[in-house]
């Protein structure tokens, strides 16, 4: 049977979805110098309303999660009334939109705000920050269980303030390289406490993070983004897969909304999950509704849905050139071109 991806699909028993195309989260850094999301971020997301679910731009939970200018907080009242006002305007289209939670660990920067890099390990990254080059990234700090302990409870309250500001639920930024991501793979994670060493202890923060945030918005709005074969600001390590093996078996029994890959091209085939690409590791490795990224088109992702690669497709650029992909898509018409000149501008 062909799948049609512009059906409506049920997630769960909270979540009816018009289709099976999400808006992917997009990093636009549009937010203002207090990190309030603007009434051009209203617009921008209205505008496309008709995916099945937006996943909003990576949204960070405190002050020391940010690594990139104008990056959209959820932590202030401010901040928690200006996502309302996009969350209205978004279902006031008939769509429906997750908050992407996220700290970016070592790849905060201290310009952005007054305190320390947290990561799993004093290991720094080369390299500096996007769109302000002359921010050259710093060598974290260990976080102490203290430290953990505080980024799980903020993580849980930025759910639970996403939940206030209107959105249908929460993906929890577990993937391409940033915090969560960095103590789930050997090249950034050196721990020798209950955080490190072993597939558990590696898991541990990012299961304890799911839990905080379940137990604060409930498990059927939490989904999780993975990576699981390390790309961006980490190298492959062989023994990860072991990590995450462990972790998709605890995240089934979570009964998550979904799980969603991290990766930008997902052709590519890891050495280190045995040649497997990212989707095909996880579909091996989850029963948990898997969401498909990584520059498919439309036709090439319901051939990869019609074949049980995944089950719903998240697509990112093409949702920057064209506001209306789901209607250009539905009467086969000519997309825009994504050009990285769009990034200047929302429209």
């Amino acid at each position: 049977m062909t799948t049609d991806l512009l059906a409506p699909y049920t997630l769960n028993d909270s979540l009816e979805l018009k289709n099976r195309v999400f808006m992917a989260p997009l990093t636009r850094c549009m937010a203002d110098d207090n990190l309030v999301p603007t009434q051009d971020m209203v617009e921008y997301y209205a505008r496309r309303a008709d995916a099945g679910l937006i996943i909003s731009e990576a949204t960070i939970i405190r002050p020391d999660a940010q690594g990139y200018p104008n990056t959209p907080g959820l932590f202030t009242s401010e901040q928690i009334q200006g996502w309302k006002k996009v969350t209205d305007a978004v279902h006031a289209n008939g769509g429906k939109m997750f908050a992407q939670l996220w700290h970016v660990g070592r790849v905060a920067h201290p310009h952005f705000f007054d305190g320390e890099v947290l990561a799993p390990s004093a290991i720094g990254v080369e390299g500096s920050v996007p769109r302000m080059r002359e921010l050259t990234y710093i060598t974290p700090k260990a976080a102490t269980k203290e430290d953990i302990n505080s980024l799980i409870a903020d993580f849980a309250k930025a759910a639970e303030n996403a939940i206030e500001a209107g959105f249908d639920g929460v993906e929890i930024h577990g993937a391409n390289g940033y915090l969560i991501d960095q103590f789930l793979h050997y090249a950034a994670n050196e721990r020798t406490d209950e955080y490190g060493q072993t597939p558990e202890n590696m898991a541990r923060f990012a299961i304890e993070v799911t839990d905080a945030v379940v137990n604060a918005v409930g498990n059927e709005r939490t989904a999780i983004r993975l990576s699981p074969g390390a790309y961006f600001n980490m190298e492959e390590d062989k023994r990860d897969k072991a990590v995450f093996d462990y972790l998709l078996a605890q995240l089934d029994d979570k009964k998550l909304a979904y799980i969603h890959g991290g990766i930008f091209d997902d052709s590519t085939q890891f050495d280190s999950l045995e040649g497997k690409t990212t989707s095909q590791y996880l579909r091996a490795n989850t029963k948990t509704s898997l969401v498909g990224v990584g520059s498919y088109s439309f036709d090439d992702a319901k051939q990869a849905i019609n074949n049980d690669q995944f089950d719903l497709i998240a697509i990112g650029r093409p949702f920057i050139a064209n506001p209306d992909y789901i209607s250009k898509v539905a009467n086969n018409e000519e997309l825009v071109a994504y050009s990285d000149e769009m990034l200047a501008k929302l429209f």
